[in-house]
């Protein structure tokens, strides 16, 4: 199928929210993983997320130049033409973009998603991430007003983030402090500033513990029960229907399965999967260099095996083992089996 329209993305994630289950969020950084992303999601029979982060993007480009916003396009139009080949449904996302990347990152991409909109195509990007995470809340709900209207008008939805995920992503650090857990006065001041859907829909990273990176079981403490203490505030203070903000789960790697499942339970919908579908993607890598290294490697004067250390066999294997972490994702958080386009 193609990458979603907007409509269609909006029908995923209300199907998310009213069903009770999360989609996964595949960060990708070449044709490669995005491949074997839209793999795992067709494997699962679920529809999905795939994005990329500014660093991603400029890996995209090529890694001798930054043309970060060039290689998100790149992305774009290439994930467009290969998921044509797919039964399942796939929205594209751009990841975390602080204040100093938005004049090279989404600012520019927003502009092309509005020249190809109003010459009668689709945008690129079906969502957005502003990450304001880095400066006082208000300056980064008065930035987030800037951006939703005009993603509005091009049918794009805004995501962001309230609180701060801990750890360090593309370079992007956080320590690991009370700062980690939003508060409900946090969220009201969201909504007070961006409603409840009626200038736009947006997605809403609260923090509860999240930490980027790797870290062992109860290395972090995550509090997914206070999704939920937010949430009925909000839906008291506002008169809403149950869980009225779309929440999105970063930094979940570690997690165990009953976080997870608490979370979808308390309105994720979203869960970002970096860390975890890197190392799946590497590591049968190294499994097959080591037990085929007389082939890829010339050793003692021979000429090596052209078959084993051609990039399409080894990168099959990185391929599938990726693929095999998206599917177990989907598996865990209820999106297997369920898609749009069926």
């Amino acid at each position: 199928m193609p990458v979603a329209t907007p409509e269609q993305y909006a029908a995923m994630i209300d199907a998310a929210k009213t069903n009770a289950f999360a989609f996964p969020a595949v960060n990708v950084s070449s044709s490669q993983t995005l491949n074997a992303a839209i793999q795992g999601f067709a494997e699962a029979g679920s529809d999905g997320i795939i994005q990329v982060s500014f660093g991603g993007a400029d890996y995209f480009a090529g890694h001798t130049v930054q043309n970060r916003a060039g290689g998100a396009i790149a992305f774009a139009k290439y994930a467009e033409e290969v998921a044509k080949a797919y039964d399942i449904t796939v929205a594209l996302h751009t990841d975390h973009c602080p204040k100093q990347h938005l004049e090279n990152f989404v600012l520019p991409l927003l502009a092309a998603s509005e020249e190809r909109v109003e010459a009668g195509g689709l945008p690129y990007f079906q969502s957005h991430m502003w990450d304001g995470s880095a400066v006082p809340l208000p300056e980064n709900l008065e930035i987030a007003q800037q951006l939703l209207p005009r993603l509005a008008a091009i049918g794009v939805i805004l995501e962001v983030e309230i609180g701060v995920v801990g750890g360090e992503e593309d370079g992007i650090s956080h320590e690991i402090n009370d700062q980690l857990y939003t508060t409900l006065d946090d969220a009201v001041a969201t909504v007070e500033a961006l409603g409840l859907g009626e200038q736009g829909r947006y997605l809403t990273a609260l923090t509860f513990g999240n930490v980027h990176g790797v870290y062992k079981p109860g290395g972090v403490r995550l509090r997914p029960e206070l999704l939920a203490e937010i949430q009925e505030g909000l839906q008291a203070k506002y008169g809403t229907g149950e869980k009225p903000l779309d929440l999105v789960f970063h930094g979940g790697s570690g997690s165990s399965a009953e976080e997870i499942a608490e979370a979808v339970r308390n309105g994720v919908i979203k869960m970002n999967i970096d860390t975890d579908t890197q190392y799946a993607f590497t590591r049968p890598v190294v499994d097959y260099m080591l037990k085929n290294y007389d082939g890829v490697l010339k050793l003692d004067g021979e000429v090596g095996n052209k078959k084993q250390y051609d990039p399409r066999a080894w990168g099959k294997v990185a391929e599938n083992g990726l693929a095999a972490r998206v599917a177990l994702a989907a598996e865990q958080l209820g999106s297997a089996g369920k898609s749009v386009s069926a």
